[in-house]
This record gives structure tokens, C-alpha cells and sequence, in this order.
């Protein structure tokens, strides 16, 4: 009996393990099917399938003409998914790559990244490279090519400062909310008008999600979002006018505006020297970048926007504007120039040593000469000359979307007394009347004023974009004539025996315009330590055609010399590039994309 009763206490144990054990089991598969069900779904799909984001093809960028200043290239990046991948195989696939092992395995390994997600190895590869990975590329599981879009810039340093390029995203970009739908390896503008319209030209990502076989070999698409370009842009600059200035330069350092009198297009902003953009666009090296940040000519600086200089004769039409709208002078007004003039012990000569004689207003715009403004200034005061100054745009910032603008400088007795703790002398009206001294401008704000002056006193923002609706900035509120007046005088600078612009004069319109040398140091000018460092800088500022002008603009060479010799050439070659026919100008087909 005893034993029938122990018999069946042991089936009733096992009974209850087994029953238990089922219990577990259940747990343990509910667990896992419902609980995580879905993290290890994501696990096992993981391993068979593969999600790929498909970069959207940028907007083209046009010049005003419908000429293609970039295009769309592939940029192809070895990638590897760690969890499909063997470490073993580290040092074949460091061999292949061309890679050092411990940079390898530190990327691989890096703490806090998915084992899922593909890994960077290798950046910009060649056409080759590709060719050479792809056909090995079984014998390393998780090992694929990537694909982004970046840009080739056609016309390479031309017009680097306006289009701009391409890069990576910064550690602070990647934190920026504006920036959260951008993949942290995708090119994004980050200078210049790529960069101001980087959102509509950048486009929306696609995606491909495959199967692949337990090699990483696809199998199949099984679905695909693809990506929408992005937005094109017709620039307003002209890319003949700015290649033509470019060799005009000619190495030389300094910077060209040029804008469209009745609106404010920019038709060209050239800073000398430039860049290359293609090497961003390609992931520039530490070694490249090092070498653009130490170049003593400082290419990436934008000085037609962000470098100020004294304008020096060409601030003298604000000298006539303001003299002939006050009533201090008028066209008949003579002054006698005997090569300076003295105040107390002080002597303010005339760039020509000899002087100019007697003369009018015409033949002082013409001929430059200095003290006939040396005496306007006397009669003017530097508080007249500061008001008609900032009436045409100078002293301020002209608005454009380049952004750092330097905003120059227009002296006044209220800024005196306030910066310099001092009051205002006469001898500084003297020499701030011709454009030296506290005064100092942009090329930008230089083109600016010209614009005004040809187009009867409209001051506009500049802008990047054709057929951009015009913004007004003010209005100079000069009367008609004093600027017909002026730019009458202007030609004569250009077109007259004796006019110190002769080297702007053109076969193809009447170009008006006005020299001017800046001082830079104040030495002797036939001294032995005149190095190219303390050279005057040249400036010319023009318009043409002077009965309806088309174009206005300034230049500016450091350490040029005499603006007549150095600038004005410049400007010639920018106006005649600018007038050629637009069908002349066509030399690249539009990019398809």
C-alpha cells in the first residue's frame, strides 16, 4: 500500500514539474513574442534587410544668363554595418581600403553607435576605388558603397565668394532643430548663396529599403521612396563679366562690384584672390585647410563685402553732390590750385605737385585735383559732407545676404567727440573732403553710391537673385540735375584730354567714371622703404552707358598705385564683358539632372 502511495505522489511531482515547466515556457515566449516581439523583429529583419537613405540631387545654380555654375556629382563612401561584420577580416580590409587597422577598428568599435547602422570607412572614393570594393566586396559581410550627392563647381575659383560650397555638417548644425531631417554624413551648403538657400536647393531624402543574402549581396527591392530635387536658382551675377575681371586681376589683391543701376542685382562681386570650392565639395583635408587659413593674402576673405578701405578721390562726387546741393559752389566756381594749400603749420598738397592752375568744378572732377575739394570742404563743413554721404549709402550696411558686411565709416563732430573724446579739426575736413582720413567704405558700398548717382538718386539693396522684386533703401533726395550735372563731369573724366579715367574708355558705350588713390602710409612717395605693403591702393568707380546706364561699379586694387593705371583697366574689361550679347556668352550646355 505504501508503495502504491509513493508511486503516485512521484507522478503527481512530475506531473506539477512538467506543468511548471510549461508555464515557463509560456511566460518566456510571451515574453518574447509579445513583450519584445517587436525589438527582435527589427533585430531579425535587420539582418536580412537593409534600409538606405538616397540623397536628393541639389537645385542647379544658373548665372543670370541660364549659364550652369555647378552641377551634381556622385560622392561614393565605403561603409560598414559592425554587426555583419567578422573582426578577423580588420586586417585584409584595412589592406584594401588602403587604411590604417587601428583607424579601422576605431571607427568600427566607437562607443555609443547601433550595430546596425553603417559606418564611414573611407570618403570620396575614386571611380576605380569603387570598382576595385565592389568586386570584393563578399568576402567582407556588412561591407557597401554609399552614395551622396555633392557639387562640382564648373568655373572652379570664379565666383567662389558669391555660389560658395559645400560641407559636412558641424558638430553645432547637427544640435540645430533646423537640421534634424538631414542625415548627420549629407552635404549641406555652408558659404555663400549655398548656404543662404541651402534648404530649397538641398531638396527632400529618399529611401530604398533591399534584401540581402547572408553575404550582403541584394536580392531584391522590396520598396522605394525616391527623393525630390531640389529647387533651382538664377543668380543675378553675370559669370562672362566675372570671369573676364578675374584675369583682369590678374593675381593682383582687391575686389569688383557690379550692380544693375534700376534694381540692385549684383553682376558681378569678385574678391582677389579666390578658392577653389571643389576641394569642400570633395572633403577637403586638415592639411588643405591649414594651408587656406596661413595664405597671407587670405583667400577666403570676401573684400568686396567684408574689408573697408578710404575711398580717396572717388569720394570727392559726394564733395560736389554735397557742395552743389548746399549752395557753396556751382559749375562756375573756380578754385586756383598751386599744388597744396597751408593752414597754420600744417601744408595738404595736391597729387600734382605743380598744381592744376584755375580751376571750375569739371576740369577738378576731371583732373582730380585736391584742393579745389580741399576748399569745398572748408565751405561745406564735415557735417554737410557726412549727411549727403550716408544719403547715398555709405556708412551703412547695404543689407546684402552674403552676410558680415563691414559698414565703413562716415566721420562726424558727434562721432568725434564721442569716440575720439576730442573736437573736430579743420585740417581733418580737409582730408576727409577727398576721401582719406576717418573715411572709409566697402567696394560693395562704393557700387552702391555709383548706382545711386546713375540712376537719379534711388538707393536699392543688393541683391543675388535675378528678377528679385526691388527693395528701396531710401532715396538721396538730390535734385535732378545736380546728378545729370555730375555725371556729365564723370564722363569727362574718361573721355576728355587730361581726364585721369582715359583707361576706362570704351568702343562699346560712354563710360563715366572717377579715379582715386588712397593713402596707405604716410611717407614720402619716392622713399626707399615704399614696399608693395605701403603702396597707395587704386580705386575706380564707373557707370555706362552715362545717358542710361546698365551697369555701375567699383574696384578697388591694394596696393595698386594710381587708380587710373591699376583700376580703371579693370572696370573697361568688366563693362565690355558685361555688354557682350547674351548668346555670346553660352559656352556651357544646362546641366540635366
Amino acid at each position: 500500500m505504501p508503495t502504491e502511495k509513493s508511486g503516485a505522489e512521484k507522478v503527481l511531482v512530475a506531473g506539477l514539474l512538467i506543468t511548471l515547466g510549461f508555464i515557463v515556457l509560456l511566460i518566456r515566449l510571451w515574453q518574447l513574442q509579445i513583450l519584445q516581439g517587436s525589438e527582435y523583429r527589427k533585430v531579425s529583419e535587420s539582418n536580412r534587410l537593409r534600409v538606405f537613405g538616397v540623397s536628393a540631387p541639389r537645385g542647379i545654380i544658373f548665372d543670370r544668363n541660364g549659364i550652369p555654375l555647378v552641377k551634381n556629382i556622385s560622392y561614393f563612401c565605403a561603409s560598414l554595418i559592425p554587426e555583419e561584420f567578422d573582426n578577423k577580416g580588420l586586417p585584409a580590409l584595412a589592406r584594401m581600403l588602403k587604411v590604417p587597422e587601428e583607424e579601422l577598428s576605431r571607427k568600427i568599435t566607437r562607443k555609443g553607435q547601433s550595430p546596425f547602422t553603417p559606418v564611414r570607412l573611407k570618403e570620396g572614393l575614386s571611380f576605380s576605388e569603387v570598382s576595385y570594393i565592389e568586386a570584393r566586396k563578399s568576402d567582407f559581410p556588412g561591407l557597401m558603397i554609399e552614395i551622396e550627392v555633392s557639387r562640382q563647381y564648373i568655373y572652379e575659383t570664379v565666383g567662389a565668394h558669391v555660389i560658395g560650397y559645400l560641407g559636412k555638417l558641424s558638430p553645432s548644425q547637427s544640435k540645430d532643430p533646423a537640421f534634424r531631417d538631414v542625415p548627420s554624413e549629407a552635404f549641406i551648403g555652408q558659404w555663400g548663396v549655398e548656404k543662404i538657400y541651402d534648404k530649397s536647393l538641398r531638396g527632400t531624402a529618399g529611401q530604398r529599403i533591399i534584401e540581402v543574402d547572408a553575404l550582403g549581396r541584394e536580392i531584391r527591392l522590396l520598396k522605394e521612396n525616391p527623393p525630390v530635387k531640389g529647387q533651382d536658382l538664377t543668380l543675378s551675377i553675370d559669370i562672362a563679366l566675372q570671369k573676364e575681371v578675374e584675369k583682369a586681376f590678374d593675381g593682383r589683391t582687391g575686389a569688383l562690384v557690379a550692380l544693375k543701376p534700376d534694381s540692385g542685382e549684383v553682376l558681378g562681386l569678385i574678391s582677389s584672390p579666390s578658392f577653389d570650392p571643389n576641394k569642400f565639395a570633395k572633403g577637403i583635408s586638415s592639411d588643405e585647410w591649414t594651408a587656406l587659413m596661413k595664405d597671407k593674402r587670405l583667400p577666403m576673405l570676401d573684400r568686396a563685402v567684408q574689408s573697408q578701405y578710404p575711398p580717396g578721390s572717388t569720394f570727392k562726387i559726394i564733395t560736389a553732390i554735397a557742395g552743389l546741393e548746399s549752395g557753396v559752389i556751382n559749375e562756375a566756381t573756380t578754385a586756383t590750385c598751386k599744388g597744396g594749400i597751408s593752414f597754420g603749420k600744417w601744408h595738404f598738397g595736391c597729387w600734382r605737385k605743380t598744381g592744376h592752375n584755375t580751376v571750375s568744378l569739371h576740369r577738378a572732377l576731371v583732373e582730380s585735383c585736391d584742393v579745389y575739394f580741399y576748399e569745398t570742404g572748408r565751405k561745406l563743413g564735415i557735417d554737410r559732407i557726412y549727411d549727403y554721404a550716408t544719403r547715398f549709402g555709405l556708412g551703412k550696411e547695404t543689407g546684402i545676404v552674403l552676410g558680415s558686411e563691414k559698414k565703413g565709416l562716415i566721420p562726424n563732430t558727434a562721432w568725434k567727440t564721442e569716440t575720439k573724446k576730442s573736437p573736430w579739426f579743420l585740417g581733418e575736413t580737409f582730408v576727409n573732403s577727398i576721401g582719406q582720413g576717418y573715411v572709409s567704405a566697402t567696394p560693395l558700398q562704393m557700387a552702391v553710391m555709383m548706382s545711386a548717382v546713375s540712376n537719379g538718386g534711388t538707393v536699392y539693396r543688393p541683391t543675388l537673385i535675378k528678377d528679385e522684386s526691388p527693395v528701396i533703401l531710401r532715396h538721396a533726395d538730390v535734385k535732378p540735375e545736380t546728378l545729370e550735372a555730375i555725371k556729365q563731369h564723370l564722363s569727362g573724366v574718361v573721355n576728355e584730354p587730361g581726364g585721369t579715367g582715359g583707361a576706362a574708355r570704351s568702343g562699346m558705350a560712354t563710360v563715366g567714371g572717377k579715379t582715386g588713390t588712397a593713402q596707405v602710409v604716410s611717407i614720402r612717395k619716392d622713399s626707399k622703404y615704399l614696399a608693395e605693403k605701403h603702396r597707395d591702393h587704386a580705386w575706380f568707380v564707373a557707370m555706362a552707358p552715362v545717358e542710361k546706364s546698365e551697369i555701375a561699379l567699383a574696384v578697388m586694387v591694394e596696393h595698386g598705385g594710381h587708380g587710373g593705371s591699376a583700376a580703371a583697366p579693370i572696370a573697361k574689361r568688366a563693362i565690355e564683358a558685361y555688354m557682350l550679347p547674351a548668346e555670346k556668352k553660352k559656352e556651357s550646355p544646362r546641366v540635366q539632372n
